[in-house]
């Protein structure tokens, strides 16, 4: 029998190379978007096992339809990963984050729907459920959450307002059009890196905490693994049952906390002393994919397979 045919947007990132290489490692055959498939950026791809007979690189724009539906054309099951991820302030949001991420993920999907794909998944992100001024401190926030599209204006949080508006879209797109789409919203996600060139970033916290110095707010952290997050991403196009949104998260802490555990980990680095205190507490629930077989590793083994892949990419020069 054939190998399946699926196409992961965004394949150099951080979550999308482990997506291609659990792929990979299933016998899926990948096409993978990204911007320059020549550049030595995707190098990591390329020498994935299983890469030089089951993965293609596309060049993709994902505000040019033309070149997405090329990449998807032939292909049962779309992972829509690609996302601009700002780690700075952004001059122009409209451009740089809001199109690529609402118009992008509807270019996407109407390729989907042109070429008959199976299912989507859309990789959507705890701020499209968290984030607003009168999220419940008493209760367990779930799938029906929804973040606060004017809130996230306001405050110009324009990450969480790209997700939230993409992901709304995507769910509204397939109960129009009868298409099967399926979304994802991760918390922080850390691991280990497969490009060694750069840390992903919602992971930027952690060489920052291990270097030490200046004071920190005691934020809440709510983290999952890369290796369980692309677990999760298989698990909701691999069940039929799967449908509209899941939460994934594992653990929550806060950053104090995390400090006394990498200590303990790690006694050599220097960590803040300092934290300012924040009222930051929300839980969420990951029980409806809990449901489906999902299963995590400890933050220990996070943690731990992080540092060391950090420390032999050389990101950690300040040992």
């Amino acid at each position: 029998m054939a190998a399946k045919m699926v196409c992961v947007t965004g394949a150099g990132g951080f979550v999308a190379s482990w997506l291609v290489q659990l792929l990979l490692s299933k016998g899926y055959n990948v096409h993978g978007t990204v911007r320059q498939p020549g550049s030595e950026k995707y190098e990591h791809l390329k020498k994935l096992e299983g890469a030089s007979e089951n993965l293609t690189l596309f060049k993709a724009d994902l505000l040019n339809y033309e070149s997405i539906l090329s990449a998807i054309a032939g292909c049962t099951a779309v992972f829509h990963v690609a996302s601009p991820v700002p780690s700075t302030i952004v001059p122009n949001p409209q451009v740089e984050v809001i199109e690529p991420a609402v118009q992008g993920t509807t270019n996407v999907l109407q390729a989907c729907l042109e070429t008959k794909v199976q299912r989507v998944v859309y990789v959507s992100s705890i701020s499209a459920i968290s984030i607003g001024p009168n999220m419940p401190k008493d209760k367990v926030i779930d799938e029906s959450y929804w973040s606060d599209k004017d809130y996230c204006k306001k405050t110009q949080n324009w990450y969480c307002y790209s997700k939230t508006e993409a992901e709304e879209q995507a769910l509204d797109f397939g109960k129009r059009t009868g298409l099967d789409v399926v979304s994802i919203c991760p918390s922080i996600v850390w691991g280990p890196i497969l490009q060694s060139t750069t840390v992903n970033a919602s992971s930027l916290v952690l060489p920052k905490l291990l270097k030490g110095g200046d004071s920190f707010e005691n934020k809440t952290r709510w983290i999952v693994d890369v290796r369980d997050l692309v677990d999760a991403i298989l698990l909701v196009y691999e069940k039929p049952e799967a449908e509209r949104r899941y939460i994934c998260t594992a653990h929550t802490i806060k950053t104090r906390d995390l400090v006394e555990k990498l200590k303990s980990i790690y006694p050599s680095y220097k960590y803040p002393s300092n934290f300012t205190e924040l009222d930051d507490y929300l839980r969420f629930s990951s029980e409806k994919l809990e449901r489906l077989g999902w299963k995590y590793r400890s933050l220990e083994e996070t943690l731990i397979d992080s540092v060391e892949s950090y420390r032999e990419a050389g990101l950690l020069q300040f040992e």
